[in-house]
């Protein structure tokens, strides 16, 4: 049975690799490191499909190390030491390098058992993750590995690949593939950057094709194969919370198409609620008193979409993504319910004005009897100056106007009012 596609085209030398050429390219700081022949412990961090395995295995080759390759889903501790048993052997001679895929799967004595044998030099360790290393790998490991993130490949760098596929698959077919306009590069942009998906794509449409008497891929063929291949999405990794963090942002910064953009890659990805709780903290945090009827309109539209569920959900909230990108911004209430929980976490408290509390008789400590609290609806403009912050607080100032219309239209009014009652 031949091999995977993805395995058969891998490359031999970093020549051959596909992308990442902030780190292979020519003077690169990790191709200097691969061709100096020391090679340290490393950590590779990046998306899957991307040559993080294939980087490590033309590593082994050219340093005549032995290769070991463990997953951390399914790797144990006695497995590691199995992989250090082969120190000093005749396969090993040059050292034994390991290959620890998902690392962040390894729980904490797993990754401590690891530490022991990096630290007496027994192995040479390259792990990967597609998580952030700095919140899932042990520090101690961190401390003593290089990390080099790995990025998505270019589609431009991932349509080399895809042709170079399709040239091996005919060959195995023993006749060539006509591949429909555009289908090479619908393909490579389809994947993600993820050139193993890419692979997989296109050893799909061949084999949908393999019985026809002149195989051709359409458009339509690949479409069909390749059309979900593209999201990058875990609703407990690093794609999940990078998206959700580049929606809100966009509809913060007034830019409606990438707002959508997201939006529609969280309800491609079926994650409703994600995109309905982070409109609505946008709706409050960044719009707010720009427009404070937004949350209203926005909530309408979030309970709808919650109601009709998808597909007919993007309609109400792709309407509200809109109207919040494009709405005035303020986050003055942000900003000022934070400076007041900031104090409020320092100790800054203070007894709470005898005026304000839920007092109804005094006691014997008081010397001065009566609550003297004046209720404002009884005066002009139902205000009057009167206190209110604790006296360790007096002068504390947590709310300023925003400059938008909304916010500097109450300031004029408050404004009138008090000057009115100082004259």
């Amino acid at each position: 049975m031949n091999a995977p596609l993805a395995d058969r085209i891998r490359p031999k030398t970093l020549d051959d690799v596909v992308g990442q050429q902030h780190i292979l390219g020519p003077n690169k700081v990790l191709r200097r490191i691969i061709e100096s022949g020391t090679i340290p412990n490393m950590v590779f961090y990046g998306p899957s499909g991307v040559g993080k395995t294939t980087v490590a295995s033309i590593i082994a080759k050219q340093s005549h190390m032995h290769l070991c390759k463990l997953n951390g889903t399914t790797a144990s501790t006695a497995d590691i030491r199995d992989v250090v048993a082969q120190v000093n052997t005749l396969q090993a001679v040059n050292g034994v390098l390991l290959y620890l895929d998902e690392i962040q799967y390894f729980n904490k004595k797993q990754q401590q058992t690891l530490l022991e044998f990096i630290e007496n030099g027994s192995i040479t360790l390259i792990a990967s993750t597609t998580e952030n290393p700095y919140f899932y790998v042990y520090n101690a490991i961190l401390s003593r590995s290089t990390v080099f993130e790995f990025k998505p490949v270019e589609k431009e760098e991932v349509a080399r690949a895809v042709d170079r596929a399709f040239r091996i698959l005919s060959e195995d077919l023993g006749e060539e593939i006509r591949l429909e306009d555009g289908v090479t590069s619908y393909i490579a942009s389809a994947c993600g950057g993820d050139v193993r998906k890419a692979m997989n794509a296109a050893e799909l449409c061949t084999a949908a094709v393999r019985s026809e008497d002149e195989p051709r891929i359409t458009m339509e063929l690949a479409e069909q194969l390749t059309q979900r291949s593209a999201m990058r999405y875990d609703r407990d990794g690093d794609a999940h919370y990078d998206i959700l963090s580049a929606f809100q942002k966009s509809m913060r910064g007034s830019d409606p198409d990438a707002a959508l953009h997201y939006l529609a890659r969280l309800l491609e990805a079926g994650d409703l609620a994600s995109a309905c709780r982070r409109l609505m903290v946008c709706a409050c945090e960044d719009v707010g008193l720009a427009w404070p009827q937004i949350i209203p309109i926005v909530k309408a539209a979030v309970d709808a979409a919650m109601m009709v569920g998808l597909p007919e959900a993007r309609i109400p909230l792709a309407d509200a993504v809109i109207l919040t990108a494009t709405a005035p911004k303020s986050n003055s209430g942000e900003s000022a319910i934070d400076a007041a929980m900031r104090d409020v976490k320092a100790g800054k408290l203070g007894v709470i004005p005898r005026t304000l509390q839920n007092v109804h008789y005094d006691g014997s400590d008081v010397a001065k009897k009566g609550q003297f609290y004046r209720y404002p609806h009884d005066y002009p403009d139902h205000w009057l100056d009167q206190q209110y912050l604790p006296d360790a607080l007096l002068g504390a100032s947590y709310y300023h106007y925003g400059d938008n219309k909304n916010e500097q239209a109450f300031k004029a009014y408050w404004e009138n009012i008090k000057r009115k009652h100082s004259s």
